[in-house]
């Protein structure tokens, strides 16, 4: 039995026929393991996460979920069985309330809803505070800790977070970040899309650089902000400067 929550083995993928975006790219998580993935825009980085989750056709290759073969698995099914997801963009339900949307993320375990809600706002104490408010009256900031929560509803074991600080000012980016590193520390393995390079070599386990749908570097976060050749190709002038 693999002990990774999460194997991906030389996935060919793309969402138009003949056009492949991925081009035989491997990737684990371990469990309780936090990852990143970055890379120049195009470099497959989304469209990797999104075969993970049965969101993008996988033409060749294997994707594993704790040992057990998902390729091309619905998204629906991926969930029950631990899988965490929050999207990029149209992350909430602007017309429900807090609480209504965070319902939503345990409508396959109606019996969990009370313990899981209790834990959403422990996690995120914000929620709480607009429990009753529709989420399209929130921040941006707030937005992400709604889509966060829902995600955790069901008790993911790993959970898959496609650019979490886009759009965010500096300040609410630190604060997403704090959220991913106390959500993992809770025991909920992460893997992380993010476009922010140096702040996400920061704060994971492990990072994976991909360029043109393939693997080209890969390491510790700390050996990845370290790396002269990424600091020139990806990390740009101030992973330069955080590292001097």
């Amino acid at each position: 039995m693999s002990t990774n929550v999460i194997d991906v083995e030389n996935v060919i993928a793309g969402y138009v026929a003949e056009v492949n975006i991925l081009n035989g790219c491997d990737l684990t998580v371990a469990a309780g393991e936090f990852v990143g993935i970055i890379g120049p825009n195009g470099a497959g980085k989304s469209t990797l996460l999104k075969a993970v989750l049965g969101l993008v056709n996988v033409r060749g290759g294997h994707v594993k979920l704790n040992g057990e073969e998902i390729t091309g698995m619905k998204p629906y099914e991926l969930v029950a069985r631990g899988v965490g997801f929050v999207p990029q963009t149209r992350n909430v339900f602007p017309s429900l309330t807090v609480r209504e949307n965070l319902e939503m993320g345990c409508f396959l375990r109606p019996d969990m809803l009370d313990e899981r809600l209790e834990y959403a706002v422990e996690m995120f104490p914000r929620l709480g505070e607009r429990i009753d408010q529709r989420a399209g009256s929130l921040s941006g900031g707030e937005r992400q800790m709604v889509a966060m929560g829902r995600a955790l509803m069901l008790k993911p074991t790993v959970l898959l977070l496609d650019e979490p600080s886009a759009g965010l000012s500096p300040a609410l980016q630190d604060q997403v970040f704090i959220q991913c590193k106390k959500i993992n520390e809770s025991g909920v393995a992460i893997l992380m899309v993010e476009q922010n390079a140096s702040r996400c070599l920061q704060v994971v386990d492990r990072g994976y650089v991909l360029d043109q749908g393939r693997n080209a570097y890969t390491g510790t976060g700390r050996e990845l902000l370290k790396d002269p050749k990424v600091i020139e190709l990806y990390l740009g002038t101030l992973a330069k400067s955080s590292r001097g």
